[in-house]
């Protein structure tokens, strides 16, 4: 029987790392008290998601511990031992908000409970891989000092930049400001590190950036994303918080991300960091994340009625008529309809332009 540890099973990364360990035929055990309730309110409470959980998956189980209790935990690394075959670790206070306004507990969180996760592993499961969920907030704000210029819905990096496509593992760390969140999560960091290089684990950082993906309880002060999809489809305000909305997030599916757990699991090696994200080919400022979940008003042109359903998703116009354009942008101003609209994009895209239907597309074409 082979045992995956995931804490933090209940969040974004937790929760997709227990659906896809569970299906490579691992026992899952979960370790998560829903305390993203505490930090975000109701909004950001992930209860509902545990029990999707435990219906999906036949051999999981979740214990309701906190990682700052080492006895807790204690508990149940000793209970699997030996039969621990990885340890995932997703479990942290994720706001830079509620890690500045609470910092004891920020850093006991993020730091101490990595510490006792590491020490666990170290005595009963010392063969396991320890893959750690880090933040590109490791780096602070130096990616800020890069030479960035505006432009009309983003800041970006000229072409010609070296860093043009990521920054890379060595980019540094030092004389930054980063948030309290930030240092507690860059203590975890370092000291995953440690315990591969100095004591011998196969451990390994994944540095991540916006990660998304349908299990994410979006609130307020974390989950960009699926936060700004559920304030434009309730018509709540959403704030835009300094450079102009124009700050450019790299945005990565969880699944994606798991993936890469996986990979690691089959070739670990001690210490290891890894930047994960889109990079250029899926990223998007708060703008353009605005303009994204807007219907679209088109024209007869090329292929845009393949993807425009007229009256469905968006209106296709006549571009010689103002009055036309007009009218179909007082339609729209209708929430009801923007919605419903919205929505029939959405289903329009899963049907015909989601990952699974390209490739199947262009896989049948290679095969003929």
């Amino acid at each position: 029987m082979s045992i995956a540890i995931i804490t933090g099973s209940t969040g974004l990364v937790g929760s997709e790392a227990v659906n896809f360990f569970h299906d490579k035929g691992f026992d899952v055990i979960g370790i998560d008290n829903n305390l993203r309730k505490l930090f975000f309110g109701n909004n950001g409470s992930t209860s509902w998601l545990k029990s999707e959980l435990l219906k999906r998956n036949k051999n999981f189980k979740n214990y309701n511990i906190d990682i700052r209790n080492s006895d807790g935990v204690t508990k149940i690394f000793k209970k699997y031992s030996k039969k621990i075959s990885v340890v995932i670790h997703c479990a942290a206070q994720p706001s830079h908000d509620y890690g500045k306004k609470f910092p004891f507990l920020d850093f006991n969180v993020n730091a101490t409970g990595t510490l006792n996760l590491l020490e666990l592993t170290k005595k009963y499961s010392p063969s396991a891989p320890f893959i750690f969920m880090s933040t590109n907030k490791v780096y602070g704000d130096n990616p800020n000092r890069l030479n960035i210029y505006e432009k009309s819905t983003r800041w970006e990096l000229k072409k010609s930049d070296k860093n043009y496509k990521g920054i890379k593992e060595n980019f540094s760390i030092d004389n930054a400001t980063h948030s309290f969140f930030g240092v507690s999560k860059t203590y975890a960091d370092l000291i995953v590190q440690e315990y591969g290089k100095n004591i011998g684990l196969k451990t390994v950082c994944f540095r991540g950036g916006c990660i998304t993906g349908p299990n994410h309880s979006g609130a307020t002060l974390h989950g960009f994303l699926s936060y700004l999809v559920k304030a434009c489809l309730s018509q709540k305000k959403y704030n835009l918080i300094g450079y102009k909305g124009k700050q450019v997030r790299d945005n990565l599916h969880s699944h994606d991300l798991v993936n890469c757990f996986w990979e690691f699991y089959k070739r670990p090696r001690n210490g290891e960091i890894y930047n994960m994200g889109g990079g250029r080919y899926s990223n998007c400022s708060i703008i353009e994340a605005l303009n994204s979940a807007t219907p679209v008003i088109g024209t007869n042109h090329a292929a845009i009625p393949e993807i425009i359903l007229n009256g469905a998703n968006g209106f296709i116009v006549d571009e010689q008529s103002p009055k036309q354009i007009a009218d179909c942008i007082i339609k729209l101003n209708e929430f009801n309809i923007w919605k419903e609209f919205a929505r029939n994009a959405r289903n329009s895209f899963l049907q015909n332009y989601c990952q699974e239907k390209v490739f199947n597309f262009f896989k049948k074409i290679f095969i003929e």
